[in-house]
């Protein structure tokens, strides 16, 4: 069955644009397109699309308002289009945070140099967000409540983690709304240093870091070339760039490099997992998280292979479940746990 899709866009040939791309796929099928927010949330009812596309800044009702109303009466997966500028970063993680699972820039130039490549990348997110729906910890304002199994929990008590040297995180699709949720519920003294590993555009990340400074009791920063991991710190790395591990006497620093052309992921969860793999053997703390595709299997295998410790978010608690499912299903993950359990059972290992 194809995703029907509600294309909200208060430009006229942007409408047309994104409904012929999407009606070139067979597996999508456009069944409206509205003008402004408030415009959306009459034809949401009406129609009862399966994902909504939809801008930020229009007339009547803007995006954000628009994500808010929809998500509390009629919630289902909100995908939306931003240019790329400080602003539109803001106001694209002000709409993840109201309820949107995805996003994509508004100029297709800035998502691939190939055009076609652009316009297949749109689809695929589309079809993927559509057949999987909502996450359960989205539904209808829903407040999932943790469900540590016990055992899970008791395993890290007696000061558990602090056998390890670091704390990795890697996420793509709907990271920007699971790393607040873990991270807000570790406390000032969390006895690790942290790398973030967010599928995000460069102009994005500073942003993003300082909301999540803003909303946590660690210190969350944007990383920079050669900054030094300290326990209680989660640096994220910058979008379009690798950031890699590397030891200086007794301390950990990140390396940023620039991303090469034909790298697909900038950062590289797999990147950054593998050089942490052979800096910091056996020692390491490594998480999946939500995601479209694959990125981070290869990386935790190297981890595991070298003896550090692999988790992996469950599927139910997922936006995408591409990236957690690749690690399970490759036999990676010590742990399979849902969002809200993840940093419940971090903050009891202390």
């Amino acid at each position: 069955m194809a995703v029907s899709v509600l294309v909200v866009d208060d430009s006229s040939f942007f409408r047309r644009r994104i409904k012929e791309i999407l009606d070139a796929d067979s597996h999508i099928n456009v069944i409206g397109m509205a003008s402004n927010g408030r415009e959306a949330l009459e034809k949401v009812s009406q129609l009862n699309p399966d994902v909504i596309t939809m801008d930020i800044e229009m007339p009547i009702m803007d995006g954000i308002t628009a994500v808010r109303r929809i998500m509390a009466t009629h919630p289902r997966p909100i995908m939306m289009f931003s240019s790329l500028t400080t602003d539109g970063a803001k106001a694209t993680l002000d709409a993840l945070e109201a309820g949107a699972v995805d996003f994509l820039p508004k100029k297709f130039e800035d998502i691939s140099s190939d055009r076609n490549a652009a316009k297949r990348q749109l689809c695929a997110r589309v079809r993927i967000i559509g057949a999987r729906g909502l996450p359960t910890n989205k539904v209808a304002k829903a407040v999932s409540k943790s469900h540590v199994n016990p055992s899970d929990a008791a395993d890290f008590h007696g000061n558990d983690l602090k056998q390890y040297k670091m704390l990795l995180i890697g996420t793509s699709t709907g990271g920007p709304a699971a790393l607040p949720r873990i991270l807000s519920r570790l406390p000032v003294d969390f006895p690790l240093p942290i790398v973030l590993l967010q599928h995000m555009p460069g102009s994005f990340t500073p942003p993003f870091a300082q909301r999540m400074n803003n909303l946590c009791q660690i210190n969350i920063r944007h990383a920079e070339d050669r900054d030094v991991l300290s326990p209680g710190t989660a640096i994220l790395a910058p979008g379009g760039s690798q950031l890699l591990i590397e030891k200086k006497g007794e301390s950990y620093l990140v390396r940023v490099k620039e991303a090469t052309q034909e790298q697909t992921y900038k950062p590289s969860v797999d990147i950054t997992f593998s050089s942490a793999a052979q800096i910091v053997v056996g020692k390491v703390l490594a998480i999946v998280l939500t995601g479209m595709g694959a990125d981070g299997r290869e990386g935790a295998r190297q981890l595991k292979q070298c003896g550090s410790t692999v988790w992996a978010q469950d599927e139910a608690s997922c936006v995408v479940a591409g990236m957690p499912i690749a690690v399970t299903e490759a036999g990676l993950a010590d742990k399979i746990l849902s969002l809200d359990d993840i940093g419940t059972v971090l903050s009891e290992g202390i």
